[in-house]
């Protein structure tokens, strides 16, 4: 599980040094592969260990290409997908047209998501969750019913 917010210096070739806690998981489970593609949502990246990618790859490949929202997301998804490898210091090179989309320059945010991560520019990260928190002081965030039993 990946869990948690780690700030991220990104150097001036677009390489970022995964968080030592979380390499070795990477290692076991997907032999340094990953990959990253955009998030269609919101201007961050997301990444998954390779393992985890090409389950949601198989779904996202399964779904109806007749269907414009369907088509939309394989497009962007699979599409922007890339196949990355944490070199020998465990860093990963983000590819500039991920790092363009995502607005990512030399502080970024790697957001633990379970089982991947979200790749989100400092500046982008903070303007967000300020929103996110927001919303959830005025009471316009609507909990689906599978979270109002939760008790943290």
């Amino acid at each position: 599980m990946f869990r948690g917010i780690n700030a991220i210096n990104m150097d001036a070739k677009g390489r970022m040094a995964m968080p030592t806690r979380y390499r070795p998981s990477l290692e076991n489970d997907s032999s340094n592969h990953i990959v990253v593609t955009i998030d269609t949502e919101s201007p961050c990246l997301l990444l998954y260990p390779l393992t985890e990618w090409e389950v949601i790859e198989q779904k996202i490949e399964a779904l109806p290409s007749f269907n414009p929202a369907a088509r939309r997301i394989q497009r962007l998804l699979m599409g922007h997908a890339t196949e990355c490898e944490l070199d020998t210091n465990g860093r990963i090179l983000v590819p500039p047209l991920l790092r363009d989309h995502a607005d990512l320059d030399k502080k970024v945010m790697l957001v633990g998501q379970g089982k991947k991560f979200e790749i989100w520019s400092e500046m982008n990260w903070q303007a967000q969750r300020e929103v996110w928190l927001a919303s959830e002081k005025d009471g316009d965030a609507e909990l689906p019913p599978e979270l109002e039993t939760l008790s943290l």
